[in-house]
């Protein structure tokens, strides 16, 4: 099989991260990565050693950009297009009318939440986004509540197939960092949320929440990685609400591991999600996570030993949850939650299942392409 995995190329988080093991399990020889942008996705990608394509071009929608794809597809007898993100799910969509493969999308988040914040230009990419998703031949659901989502956004029932995130396990991560090089205490309860800094990620709520927590207290500290559009506005937000001393700011970081085992409890405060890779990083340190209910959250946190499910945007919910997790370091008991977790997770989100479901899917549609050729031969 040649398959090509097609991704605008500015992936920094999750997604980055999902493409990359995703393509390390996989044959370096049967898989090619390509990219609309140069950045991190492609640099890191180059030094797996995993085959790399940057596709220039001067501008987000260029017409000579998709014949240079199409041409791709057919010099190098590409069979599948497996594609990562709204601007490769359109290209898709008018590149299967210029060279024949089968076309596989992952949905890694609420398509209908993509744009969010962007108005009637939003609007219209989330359409645009909708109507090419629904033209694929496969489309993957990293969760269970994403399959019923997607039907609901009118994709076929018959071309949705399952395959749960999953991350290596196994991994040697680093050492995590010690609480002396931030100038926190071992007695300060910490508080750690890696997430882009854009509207769909709820800091808001978190940074309300963690206010509301702060009432009578000075021990607790939020550390918050990522960048985005919400920058600044986050920084205003936190100093209105009086806990900026408590909020920092830690920007883009590439030793995400060396926090959780750090911090206490892990969050993730999203609107929208389709199975968070950062609550799987923190459950293979053994960090308890406080996460709303959205996307495959609650396949990963299944009964509350594990940790807390909180409503989406509900501030008295976090906070109560926030609370109850600094009770449970008191009580010694985060550390079992942690170990439960830890226990869950690697035994049913691996990344060694998680790529044999992917690849079985490329199995099955490669047979059933064959069985229908022979009929006509």
């Amino acid at each position: 099989m040649r398959i090509l995995h097609l991704n605008a190329g500015n992936e920094t988080g999750g997604g980055m991260h999902h493409i990359l093991s995703l393509l390390k399990e996989f044959n370096r020889d049967e898989f090619i990565l390509g990219v609309l942008e140069k950045g991190e996705l492609l640099e890191q990608a180059k030094a797996l050693d995993i085959q790399t394509v940057y596709f220039s071009n001067r501008s987000k929608w260029s017409i000579p950009l998709i014949h240079k794809i199409a041409s791709f597809i057919k010099q190098e007898r590409i069979q599948f297009v497996h594609t990562h993100g709204p601007r490769a799910n359109v290209y898709a969509k008018i590149l299967k009318k210029m060279a024949s493969f089968h076309w596989i999308v992952t949905i890694h988040s609420d398509p209908t939440r993509d744009f969010m914040g962007k108005g009637m230009y939003g609007h219209f990419l989330c359409h645009l986004h909708l109507n090419a998703i629904r033209n694929a031949d496969r489309v993957i659901a990293i969760s269970e509540p994403f399959r019923t989502h997607l039907q609901r956004v009118g994709v076929e029932n018959g071309k949705i197939v399952m395959a749960p995130n999953g991350i290596d396990f196994h991994k040697k991560v680093d050492k995590p960092y010690r609480r002396t090089d931030f100038g926190f205490s071992d007695q300060d309860f910490l508080f750690f949320m890696a997430a882009r800094l854009e509207p769909v990620k709820g800091h808001q709520i978190a940074l309300e929440a963690f206010a509301k927590l702060l009432m009578g207290r000075t021990d607790c500290h939020l550390l918050l990685a990522g960048d985005g559009s919400l920058m600044d506005t986050l920084k205003n937000v936190a100093s209105q609400l009086g806990i900026e001393k408590q909020v920092h700011f830690l920007g883009h970081r590439q030793d995400i591991d060396k926090f959780y085992g750090m911090a206490d409890v892990t969050m993730l405060t999203s609107f929208s999600e389709g199975f968070p890779l950062v609550l799987l990083e923190s459950a293979r340190a053994k960090t308890p996570v406080i996460a709303s209910d959205v996307g495959g959250v609650s396949e990963l946190l299944c009964e509350p030993a594990m940790g807390w499910r909180t409503t989406p945007g509900n501030v008295r919910e976090l906070t109560s949850a926030m609370e109850e997790a600094i009770i449970f370091r008191d009580q010694g008991k985060l550390q079992t939650m942690g170990e439960k977790l830890e226990n869950h997770a690697s035994n049913k989100f691996s990344l060694e299942i998680f790529a044999e479901n992917v690849y079985n899917i490329y199995l099955g549609m490669e047979h059933v392409h064959d069985r229908i050729k022979s009929r006509w031969m």
